[in-house]
């Protein structure tokens, strides 16, 4: 009986290491896992260079897409570039890519105290980082560099400009000569200085004075300068024929620069002893108190003429509208598009947009004025032109006719 029982454990105890052998745990190699299956591929040939036709402190960065961008197992999200100026690092994040994109622009900034300063003439040195979904999970590109950025003196895609320039300041200084040398060139006639003479005429004749307005805008406005060769020859034919001028003024600076004016306009006419100081005056630099004060002279005064020169704004159609109250011949002129419209309606002429400045080479006569009129003129006519060509070898697709006047930034 025992040796039965002797041999029925030995038989479990051999069940039992059989079992115990099957169900041992994988030898530790076959537990390893391919490190490469969990990082994406890294990016290839990346070239970093100076970004032309700058002022220097910028890199472009390129690089062909990861294997793994767009796809795959480990698909790559985004790529993120690093940069450093020492090879061993320490390498600082410029700036991250969606995937898809091969080229990165590190624009950085010019002041040193700034974080985001990149030195010109610094060894640079990039790195470009393939992420996926999880930021953990990357893989780092070699170091590249070292690359040195700076600014160039010219853009050479801007060389179409410079040529324009060129052509138009030659243009410019061509009229100019001939000006100077007594050519005389012809400006088309404009209506509303035309009607000058004329409303000076009738002044004289009805015994009424001459109101000239310069408008709100202050002495370093284009508008207001060319006013003042305007009032120059107003004041000059004033003078001539002896009858008053009142300029009510905004600016006290303006005020200064019409009274020289004025007065000398007075001199060249050969009656230094008719100009009376008080004829150009200041009233107020608040606009609606000032078109207050010159709607009132013009209903006292009822001036025979109303002229309207130089930057208005708001105040523009009440100061038209009173004149035509008073039975004034009004000749008014801005640059401020917004304000024609009132004038257009309210005034007798009215000089439009860039007419003003015409009006001033017009009347002053000034050889630098017309040579500079002139070469717009010419300028404009050959851009017409030209955009009509253009418009036509764009449809006709001749594309050497367009990529000839390309400006690249």
């Amino acid at each position: 009986m025992k040796h039965r029982f002797l041999i029925v454990g030995l038989l479990l105890l051999f069940g039992l290491s059989s079992v115990w052998a099957q169900t041992e745990p994988p030898e530790a190699d076959s537990m390893v896992v391919d490190s490469t299956e969990l990082f994406p591929a890294a990016v290839s040939d990346v070239q970093v260079v100076d970004k032309p036709n700058d002022h220097g402190h910028a890199v472009i960065v390129t690089w062909e897409t990861s294997a793994d961008d767009g796809g795959g197992k480990n698909n790559v999200l985004r790529y993120e570039i690093f940069y450093s100026t020492s090879f061993d690092g320490p390498f600082d994040s410029v700036g991250a890519v969606p995937a898809g994109t091969g080229e990165f622009r590190h624009i950085g900034s010019k002041e040193p105290l700034d974080s985001a300063f990149v030195p010109d003439y610094t060894d640079l040195f990039y790195q470009i980082d393939a992420v996926t979904a999880d930021p953990t999970i990357r893989t780092t590109s070699d170091v590249l560099g070292p690359v040195q950025c700076s600014g160039q003196w010219f853009n050479t895609g801007r060389i179409p400009v410079l040529v324009a320039v060129l052509i138009f300041g030659l243009l410019t200084a061509f009229f100019v000569l001939s000006a100077k040398r007594g050519k005389k060139l012809y400006v088309r006639p404009i209506g509303g200085i035309e009607a000058v003479d004329d409303a000076i005429g009738r002044a004289t004749e009805m015994g009424r004075p001459i109101l000239y307005v310069l408008g709100l805008g202050s002495a370093a406005d284009v508008a207001t300068i060319a006013s003042f060769t305007i009032l120059g020859r107003v004041a000059k034919r004033v003078a001539e024929y002896q009858t008053e001028l009142i300029v009510p003024t905004y600016d006290p600076i303006v005020m200064s620069v019409a009274q020289e004016v004025v007065k000398s306009s007075y001199f060249d006419a050969g009656r230094p002893e008719d100009y009376k100081e008080d004829c150009v005056h200041f009233v107020t630099q608040s606009q609606f108190a000032y078109v207050a004060a010159v709607n009132g002279i013009m209903l006292r005064e009822l001036p025979a003429t109303c002229v309207y020169m130089g930057k208005f704004f708001a105040e523009s159609l009440l100061l038209a509208e009173t004149g035509s109250l008073a039975g004034s011949i009004q000749i008014s002129g801005t640059d401020e598009i917004a304000q024609i419209p009132f004038f257009i309606v309210a005034c007798d002429y009215t000089l439009i947009g860039e007419e003003l400045y015409a009006a001033s080479a017009y009347l002053g006569r000034e050889p630098k004025l017309l040579g500079s009129l002139k070469a717009q003129d010419f300028a404009k006519a050959a851009f017409v032109v030209l955009a009509i060509v253009g418009l036509l070898a764009a449809n006709f697709e001749w594309s050497e006719f367009t990529t000839l006047f390309q400006v690249i930034d």
